[in-house]
């Protein structure tokens, strides 16, 4: 069925008062499932996308490599979900899906796949309620951009936008349109950040007053290999230079501490290292006369950012992707009744001490705390979930956004969070440039982060 135009879609979604006609069918176990908050927040929450349920989510995806595979694979397995279209520069890719849906006993997909702004015939041609993208970075917003503006739903892969003109552009399509937009960082879905959040929730670290994030990983070989097609990921450290990847590390700290729910990121300063390991890499693996050998990588190996909110929290911010070192998120959370400390590298546990509980001056395990404070999502969906990407979290997140939108709810993160994380990157860009001049954030919300409701515990 052919779209309806941009304004016949701009106040109501297609399907907006289709009343549901099934429970999700990944067991009875969650037929209950919903958020406490999200009720509320519909009527409450000023800025938010404000649409009816959709009985059966019609879906398009836009980019099949790495990531957008592996959300294929989810979205197959997820009852109420028909993926009608899927669009990639690669055809084989397509074809891949295409025999992957009827592997799963599902109609194929269409397949587009005429060149980089294929995604426009699919999104004008199909009778799509959401369009997902895990395309490269510069993609993700013109894609969502024009799912909005066809009458669609968006949702991206990490980080949803470059600059601050594509977040502002992304906020103002999905007001505009009223529609949800959504990044999906799937770090806000792990069991230790989920965990976290609970217990912050629950007021066991007192007032927060600080949190540490990083994106800490040795990725010479991906990045100098042939993990992203075209080299897309490795083009942008050439000719960028800040923190270009800074949604993991942030997310589940801005969460904790509210950001764009009651308090919102003021303003930052960054600087950078020199940029050394990947060109040494590329001499020492690839040859002294590979083309990345002889470049200049503009982006220094570590980027460093402190950024302060309105209320006075702080919050220490790291990118550290082109040297070797284990994989580190931080991920530490500290308020006036104590802190806790994500793991320093994978083989560690996270650590936590909350004064009157902890011997003094003494870590304990995370997990110890766990009897207590588990997050309820994680129980009900950590069966289903078993097997799915990054610990389960992937499967988590999409099923999370397909739950959202089949029962009318607000998604769990929406287009201010997507703008407030992803404007990072271009801000810690001009103060680097800047010798680590002081930057401000811009307020998406337009001062609707002083009414709007937390995101609150998920569960039944």
């Amino acid at each position: 069925m052919k779209k309806r135009s941009a304004q016949e879609v701009s106040s109501v979604s297609r399907r907006d008062f289709i009343q549901m006609g099934s429970a999700l069918g990944l067991g009875a176990a969650l037929a209950g499932m919903a958020i406490n908050s999200c009720a509320k927040e519909i009527s409450t929450n000023p800025g938010a996308a404000k649409v009816g349920p959709i009985d059966t989510v019609r879906l398009g995806i836009v980019g099949v490599g790495n990531m957008g595979s592996a959300h294929f694979q989810n979205f197959l397995r997820i009852e109420g979900v028909e993926i009608v279209a899927v669009c990639d520069l690669v055809e084989d890719k397509v074809k891949r899906m295409q025999e992957w849906a009827t592997e799963a006993g599902k109609k194929a997909p269409k397949g587009y796949f005429r060149g980089e702004t294929d995604f426009k015939r699919m999104c004008g041609e199909e009778d799509l309620d959401l369009v997902f993208t895990a395309t490269p970075w510069n993609w993700h917003v013109p894609i969502i951009v024009e799912a909005m503006r066809t009458g669609s739903h968006a949702a991206t892969e990490v980080p949803a936008a470059t600059s601050i003109e594509e977040c502002w552009e992304m906020v103002e399509t999905a007001e505009k349109f009223n529609k949800h937009c959504v990044m999906m960082e799937n770090v806000c879905y792990m069991e230790p950040e989920m965990m976290i959040y609970n217990m912050v929730q629950q007021g066991v670290f007192g007032e927060l007053l600080h949190g540490e994030g990083a994106y800490s990983h040795d990725m010479r070989n991906n990045l100098l290999g042939s993990a992203y097609e075209g080299d897309w990921w490795t083009k942008e450290i050439i000719s960028r230079n800040g923190n270009l990847y800074p949604t993991h590390g942030l997310g589940p700290i801005a969460q904790c501490m509210n950001i764009s729910r009651g308090d919102r990121l003021d303003y930052l300063v960054s600087m950078s290292s020199n940029a050394r390991g990947l060109h040494e890499f590329a001499k020492a693996h690839l040859g002294p006369d590979h083309k990345y050998s002889k470049v200049d990588f503009k982006c220094g190996d570590v980027n460093i950012s402190l950024i302060r909110t309105l209320k006075g929290k702080t919050i220490y911010l790291v990118q550290d992707t082109n040297l070797p070192r284990p994989y580190s998120r931080i991920n530490l959370v500290q308020g006036t009744k104590g802190i806790t400390q994500g793991f320093r590298d994978l083989t560690q546990e996270n650590l936590i001490h909350i004064e009157g509980s902890s011997q003094a001056h003494t870590w304990e395990p995370l997990m110890d705390y766990a009897k207590q404070y588990k997050h309820p999502l994680i129980s009900q969906m950590e069966g289903l979930a078993e097997g799915a990407g990054h610990g389960g979290a992937d499967f988590i997140e999409d099923y999370r956004l397909i739950h959202c939108l089949r029962n009318g709810l607000p998604t769990d993160m929406d287009v201010y969070e997507a703008a407030d994380w992803s404007v990072v990157s271009e801000l810690t860009e001009l103060s680097v440039a800047g010798r680590s001049q002081s930057i401000d954030f811009p307020d998406f919300t337009r001062g609707q982060w002083k009414t709007r409701t937390p995101l609150g515990i998920i569960g039944v």
